[in-house]
């Protein structure tokens, strides 16, 4: 399936973001992922759960069923299913056959997430989390904030492709927090067997608009921006900006942040998206909530009509690559490389 190999998708053994931390409670929460149904909910004692969302009888949503303590019960025949997918009750009938149970997947908190391993159980090392420390969750005078949660009508390698070319920021995001240097300013790239890392230091160079909103300062400014990719769908940025040298208070900052963009494959064709970034300032959320909605809306935009053309297309012409496209290219071969590893496991 584009842009891999036919007949592929997505890695399984991998963790993926099933959610933010704040979002699972007591109620039961229906979420898709690698286009299995999944249900989280937190049990009693605050441990957060990951189950199969699909009851085994009819194929009833176990997600549209209800709790009964720390299990659930479907709601269209009562069957009921604890928190490691167990069957405890059939109200039918006094046995419970041998095959009456679920899928229940490892589920890590860290952070602000919830992460998630579909694959393979016994392959769901902890280590291969990004640490709070990779992904500079914990800069001083920086607060982590939760921000949105989409859910997106486009494959998740398309969200995966816009994070891995951040030369679009020159045009698709060209009146907010890109310009032409963007486009312009060749990448510094390291890969290793966790993640894949772009830099581009632009020095002395423009404001970007945003920037100019939320400064009186109007001279040339010091840049680095990219993006950590931990695979197979956790992007982790940096953006610093800083007063070039020459002017007055050279090597300061205007503004430092981090962001934080979770790219999880709902269906073949949906994907779910998490955006989280730092603030400084607490009073500033809503603001920044406004600006930052803009820009997303912005790539949200380009992964659903690339999805509405590459969808509806009888045959995928090949794409005719760019200088600019060599991060986005390593990125899709190392997700293929994971699969290609699956697929050999499973001969």
């Amino acid at each position: 399936m584009y842009p891999f190999k036919p007949g592929n998708f997505a890695p399984r053994n991998g963790w993926y973001v099933a959610a933010f931390i704040h979002e699972i409670g007591e109620e039961l929460v229906e979420r898709w992922i690698l286009n299995q149904p999944v249900v989280l909910y937190r049990k009693h004692d605050g441990e957060a759960v990951a189950v199969s969302g699909r009851c085994p009888h009819r194929h009833f949503p176990l997600g549209k069923s209800r709790r009964v303590g720390d299990a659930i019960e479907c709601g269209y025949h009562g069957i009921t299913f604890d928190a490691r997918g167990k069957c405890t009750f059939v109200p039918s009938q006094t046995s419970i056959p041998g095959v009456y149970s679920i899928p229940a997947f490892p589920l890590v908190e860290r952070g602000l997430w919830a992460w998630i391993w579909m694959g393979d159980p016994d392959k769901a090392d902890e280590a291969l989390i990004p640490t709070l420390e990779e992904i500079d969750f914990e800069v001083p005078g920086l607060i982590p904030h939760a921000f949105f949660a989409f859910e997106i009508d486009g494959r998740y390698q398309l969200l995966n492709d816009n994070l891995l070319d951040l030369s679009h920021l020159s045009y698709l995001h060209g009146t907010s927090i890109g310009t032409k240097t963007d486009a312009e300013t060749p990448e510094v790239r390291d890969v290793n067997d966790r993640r894949l890392s772009s830099r581009r230091i632009m020095n002395n160079t423009e404001m970007t608009p945003i920037l100019m909103e939320l400064t009186d300062y109007r001279g040339p400014i010091d840049r680095v921006s990219g993006m950590d990719f931990f695979f197979p769908g956790f992007h982790s940025g940096i953006g610093d900006f800083r007063i070039s040298e020459g002017q007055p208070g050279a090597g300061d900052y205007l503004s430092k942040g981090r962001v934080w963009h979770a790219v999880t494959p709902a269906t073949r064709n949906k994907s779910h998206y998490f955006f989280a970034m730092t603030i400084s300032d607490p009073q500033e959320i809503e603001r920044t909530k406004a600006v930052i909605q803009k820009v997303l809306d912005e790539d949200i935009l380009a992964t659903v009509e690339i999805e509405r053309i590459v969808g509806q297309l009888d045959e995928i012409p090949q794409e005719l690559m760019l200088k600019s496209d060599t991060t986005a290219v390593m990125g899709r071969r190392i997700l293929q490389a994971m699969m290609d590893a699956e697929n050999a496991d499973a001969v």
